[in-house]
This record gives structure tokens, sequence and C-alpha cells, in this order.
């Protein structure tokens, strides 16, 4: 069965966002990252909200993280999320030690829990997205019932 496409409403481009938004496209995930204190933040913009440095870059993420909080969103606002509900958005701390927001999909809403693994959805499924995607990591299971958070140290 295929799933029909979702027109979902693209996001504001800007030069401070452009770079994140053509390597989603790509099935990348970039992060903004300061050339004055070599950090990475996110969201993108023009300074960097560590040292205040007007000199950002960017650099290739892993796409992996583990979910930090979460949110069931059940009742959306906009119609063209009806048919998806229940979505799930997450904060995600990837890899790289920056937080994002993001929405995860493939797996049952309420079996999400925080600790969980995640991992940046891959093409050609992330180009039904307009921001970047994410879906559970096979090491944890696919937030099924079975599907137990990653130990942290």
């Amino acid at each position: 069965m295929t799933e029909a496409v979702r027109h979902y409403s693209a996001p504001a481009q800007d030069m401070d966002n452009r770079p994140m938004l053509d390597a989603w496209r790509e099935g990348r995930l970039l992060l903004p990252v300061c050339t004055g204190c070599g950090r990475s933040f996110f969201y993108p913009r023009p300074l960097c909200p560590h040292c205040w440095s007007a000199a950002p870059d960017w650099r290739q993420a892993s796409g992996r993280g583990m979910i930090v909080s979460f949110s069931i969103v059940r009742r959306p606002n906009d119609p063209v999320f009806c048919e998806e509900a229940p979505i799930i958005l997450g904060e995600i701390m990837l890899e790289e030690g920056v937080s994002m927001l993001a929405r995860i999909v493939g797996g049952d809403a309420d079996c999400v829990r925080s600790g969980m693994t995640v991992e940046l959805l891959p093409l050609p499924d992330a180009l039904r997205y307009s921001l970047p995607t994410f879906s559970f990591q096979a090491a944890t299971g696919e937030a099924s019932g079975a599907a137990t958070p990653t130990e942290t140290a």
C-alpha cells in the first residue's frame, strides 16, 4: 500500500537556515558551529549563543541521538496532520551535544520513553517531511511494548 504524500507547509527559509534546509533535502543534518569558540548549536542563527561570535559555519551531524523529553499530539491544529495523529514531538540530544526539537516517526506513540535512541530518517522517506525528522533506532526496538530506554552513564 502506498502512503499518500502530505503537503506540509514549507518552513520559512532565510540566510541563517538555508544550509540546514538544503542539507535536509539531501537526507543530511547540518548543525551550525561557531568558528570563534568551536561549539555547535541549534537552531540556526547569525550569532553564537555561547560566545556571541558572528561567524557561524556548518558541520555534518551524525544524525543519532536520544530522546530527552517528548510530547504526544493527539489533536493537531492543522488539518494536514489529523490523519497522522498521534504525532510524537521530541527533544532530542544529538551525539554532538546539541539539543533540538523534532518529529519522531515509525513507532507506537504510547510506548515512547525518554532515553530511547533515534536516528535521522533516511532518504527517500526524509523527503516526505519539510524539517529534520527522526525514527526509532533499531537497537532499542521500534517504540513497541518491548522497547526499553538505552542506559545512560
